[in-house]
Order: C-alpha cells, then structure tokens, then sequence
C-alpha cells in the first residue's frame, strides 16, 4: 500500500515541476474532462486524498475552497500542509486494518459498503486516473507527459 501512495507522491511532485514551465494562464484554462482545469485537478487529487483518510479515521473533513489555490505554489502549499496527516496514516498502515468496515457517516450507520483497504486503493486509482488526463493535456500543450512508470522509481529494492 504505501509504495503505491509513495508512487503518487513522486509522480506528483515531477507533475509539479512539469508545471513551473506552464503559463499560469494554460494552468487555470478550462479543460475538457477533470475537475476544470490542471491546477483545479491538483488541488482536488490532494483533498480527496487528504478528505477519504481523515473519514476513514473518523476525523472532521473540512473544506477547502480551490478559489484560495489559483497558482502553482498555493497548490503545493495546500499539499505541504495536508500530506504529514496522510503520511502518517498511510505508514501506520497494517494488514488488520485492510478489512475493516468502512461505514459511510451520512449513509445509514448499519449499512457497510466497502472496506478500508478498498477505500485506501480506491485513493490511489483516483489520482492515477487524474495523472492520465494530465498526460492528455500534456500533449495538447505540445508537451510531453510525465512518465506514468512505476519501476526505477525505487520504490521497492531487491533483495541482494
């Protein structure tokens, strides 16, 4: 699990820098698919990240307004500030947690749906998602996209 959120982090962070070399005005251009537009879906990859495991943890999820976050470096600041909350929970992952029952607080409270492990995969798929409209829009920008691999990221080593 945590691999794959360390994963999105380092995808993350290279989108980022992909973006320094973007107008402001291409960033906030609206787009066909996403959320808006490419700043907008940074934003919203880090609060529903952010917002699914604070719920899972039974925490408030506050909201934030995007309007707030309208350049490269807000957004980056705006994940500066939530990913110690999600990185904690994330490295305190063990395999006892992968079935429990995810009990959604404004659905009937006798209702189960899913489990935690699915939610936390469900986090991950999100952004991989949102990553593959960024490739797209990439392109329209003439622009190549950020590599989607996951291996020599050195994520997982081998054993000698």
């Amino acid at each position: 699990m945590e691999s794959f959120f360390r994963y999105n982090w380092i995808v993350r962070e290279q989108w980022f820098q992909w973006c320094e070399d973007v107008p402001l005005e291409e960033l906030l251009r609206p787009r066909t698919g996403g959320v808006g537009n490419i700043l907008q879906t940074f934003f919203h990859i880090i609060d529903v990240e952010w917002s699914w495991l604070q719920v899972l943890q039974g925490k408030p999820d506050g909201m934030e307004n995007f309007e707030d976050y309208k350049t490269l470096e807000a957004v980056r600041q705006f994940e500066r500030k939530l990913r110690p909350d999600v990185e904690t929970f994330v490295l305190s992952w063990d395999p006892s947690m992968e079935k429990r029952p995810y009990i959604d607080p404004e659905l009937d409270s006798t209702v189960v749906k899913e489990s935690w492990g699915e939610v936390m995969r469900h986090v991950i798929a999100h952004e991989i998602h949102h990553m593959g409209q960024l490739s797209v829009w990439s392109r329209e920008l003439d622009k190549k996209p950020v590599s989607a691999n996951f291996i020599g990221k050195g994520l997982i080593t081998p054993d000698n």
